[in-house]
């Protein structure tokens, strides 16, 4: 089943839509969220709350991508669990994570939407590789590890990668007036 079908029917109500949803997305909101939380029965309640949350939120929202939209919903509520369960204790993968993409994307002083469009268009201009392994890395929070094994490349290869697009986006949005 397409995810227009899929779409119209959450729009008519028909709870077959969060099965066609599991079915079609389930394994990759559940990847998205375990390598969030390092933890599958979390993870599995976070996959379960995006399903409510999606149902909930079609209508009135009819999203373009349906795999973007669930797969953000997911990620949005396994960093709330996240950040709920370890206030103290910080995740260290995940901060890593962050913390390299500090040093190319600032804080924006003006809408997040025309920093989130700027970084599409980088993306955009990227290889193939590279914008693999940057939304594995910093959307999907896998780990280098787990980037090297799906690319079949070394970890040093991954972030040496990694450091040169991060590098490529800072120059980029740097002449976009974004400074870090």
């Amino acid at each position: 089943m397409n995810d227009q079908d899929i779409v119209e029917l959450y729009f008519a109500r028909d709870e077959q839509a969060i099965a066609e949803t599991d079915k079609k997305y389930g394994k990759l909101c559940m990847q998205v969220s375990v390598n969030i939380l390092e933890n599958k029965s979390d993870a599995e309640e976070c996959v379960s709350d995006t399903y409510l949350k999606t149902w909930n939120s079609i209508p009135p929202t009819r999203p373009s991508s349906l795999c973007a939209f669930v797969c953000k919903i997911a990620r949005n509520l396994s960093l709330n669990r996240l950040r709920d369960a370890r206030r103290e204790k910080r995740n260290r993968e995940l901060t890593v994570s962050f913390e390299e993409l500090e040093e190319c994307i600032p804080m924006p002083d003006e809408s997040v939407s025309e920093l989130s469009y700027l970084l599409t268009a980088f993306l955009d201009g990227e290889g193939e590789t590279d914008r693999v392994l940057f939304m594995g890395r910093y959307w999907f929070h896998c780990s280098v590890a787990q980037l090297a094994t799906r690319m079949s490349l070394t970890p040093n290869a991954v972030s040496l990668r990694l450091y040169k697009t991060r590098e490529r986006l800072r120059i980029y949005l740097n002449e976009r007036g974004y400074h870090v």
